[in-house]
């Protein structure tokens, strides 16, 4: 699994792990099984930090199929929202980065 720049720079735990794989993939719903397996995660793990995020609010139930319930991240939620917001803007600075870099060894080579 290649690591964000939101696990980058926030680093690489567990509970970030799985809020990074939903705003990486926010168009759809997870099951709970499906996010252990995308995040190569162990399920006790994973348990032991999921509780906190629902009791947080940051993920929610958005569906049932079955007796399985589909999950995404709760856009409402201020610790949501927050971190959508550092992810953009981390994004941002690393493409103005690219930019700048990029004009630079052009205005050299020329």
């Amino acid at each position: 699994m290649e690591e964000t720049l939101l696990l980058r720079c926030l680093g690489n735990s567990p509970t970030l792990r799985i809020i990074d794989y939903f705003l990486d993939n926010g168009l759809f719903d997870y099951t709970k099984n499906e996010i252990i397996e995308n995040l190569e995660m162990g399920r006790v793990t994973f348990f032991k930090y999921w509780k906190e995020l629902e009791q947080l609010g940051v993920v929610k139930v958005t569906r049932r199929i079955g007796r399985s319930k589909l999950y995404k991240l709760n856009e409402e939620n201020e610790i949501v929202q927050k971190l959508i917001a550092l992810d953009s803007t981390l994004c941002k600075k690393v493409m103005e980065k690219a930019v700048e870099e990029e004009l630079t060894k052009q205005a050299v080579t020329a």
